[in-house]
């Protein structure tokens, strides 16, 4: 059981040393629920006091690889399951 913690140790410290972290964070998020008419994403996030509805965000890069029925599917779920405190819901993009 140790050597198999030991080895997701490793692993993560790996992902951290190729930058998975940094590069997560840096990527461009886009909300898939709010697209444009020219087939381009809004960015993620809303302004406060915004009418819009809640948004689902994805990196830009796994929004082009999801199909339309992937999108609407992720985009209902998020919307289903709300918004009960201050803090952002989150759902599994792919269920």
């Amino acid at each position: 059981m140790a050597k198999l913690e030991d080895l997701k140790k490793r692993n993560m410290r790996r992902n951290f040393a190729e930058g998975g972290l940094r590069k997560w964070v840096a990527e461009k998020w886009v909300d898939i629920g709010a697209p444009k008419k020219n087939g381009k994403y809004q960015p993620c996030g809303r302004s406060k006091g915004s009418k819009r509805k809640y948004p689902k965000c994805v990196p830009l890069a796994k929004a082009t690889r999801m199909t339309k029925s992937q999108k609407a599917s992720a985009v209902k779920r998020k919307r289903a399951a709300g918004n009960p405190g201050g803090k952002p819901t989150n759902v599994k993009t792919f269920a």
